[in-house]
């Protein structure tokens, strides 16, 4: 009777722990699947908005022509003195797959600006985002650049470029190459190569307030 008890309890232990075995495999291989949705997140540059070349307003300034005489020598000094800032957020969006189950979580990212096919300024954001399955998540990034830096136009010439993110202008391309890290179940991953995110005409009517 004992030997019949304990056959039965290590049947039974045995058949648990198959249960709990099958469990892990199946919850493990969910898990995989939705790091490999993780991986799927998408990014577009959605609009441009809070530009200013120098604290103008670029919403006001549709071309070079805009400008009023004391902000042409404001600008003009400030070109002999090599500076030209030009300032504006630029909002990304992200999309989390519909086939996953489970928030995305970006918790890093490293990008490199470029302005007409130029690459300018780099850097890395730490700010978390979080995006919900199949709604599209804001990514506002603060960006500010010396155009002198990158570009040998005259000043005409660099306010025609600068007045294209305050949107009714001729658009400027924008493109960002972009390395993200997601936070998943099984730890933060990043993306083995940098992606660039598709390229964006800014201008026309395209940025917001």
């Amino acid at each position: 009777m004992d030997r019949f008890f304990s056959a039965r309890w290590a049947t039974a232990s045995l058949l648990g722990t198959v249960l709990l075995v099958s469990a892990i495999f199946l919850s493990g291989c969910q898990t995989l699947r939705e790091v490999a949705q993780l991986r799927n997140v998408k990014f577009q540059i959605d609009r441009v908005s809070n530009a200013q070349l120098s604290n103008i307003d670029l919403r006001t300034l549709r071309s070079y022509d805009d400008l009023g005489a004391l902000q042409v020598a404001r600008l003009a000094s400030n070109v002999s003195n090599g500076r030209l800032p030009l300032s504006f957020t630029l909002h990304l969006q992200g999309t989390n797959p519909e086939g996953n189950s489970v928030d995305a979580r970006l918790t890093q990212m490293e990008w490199t600006l470029l302005l007409q096919d130029k690459e300018t300024i780099s850097g890395t954001t730490d700010r978390e985002e979080v995006m919900s399955p199949r709604t599209p998540t804001d990514i506002p990034l603060e960006l500010s650049l010396n155009l002198m830096d990158f570009f040998d136009d005259n000043l005409r010439g660099l306010v025609e470029l600068a007045s294209a993110f305050g949107g009714d202008a001729p658009p400027a391309t924008v493109e960002l190459r972009m390395r993200p890290t997601i936070q998943t179940a099984v730890g933060p991953i990043r993306y083995p190569e940098p992606i660039t995110v598709t390229r964006q005409e800014v201008g026309g009517g395209t940025s917001s307030p």
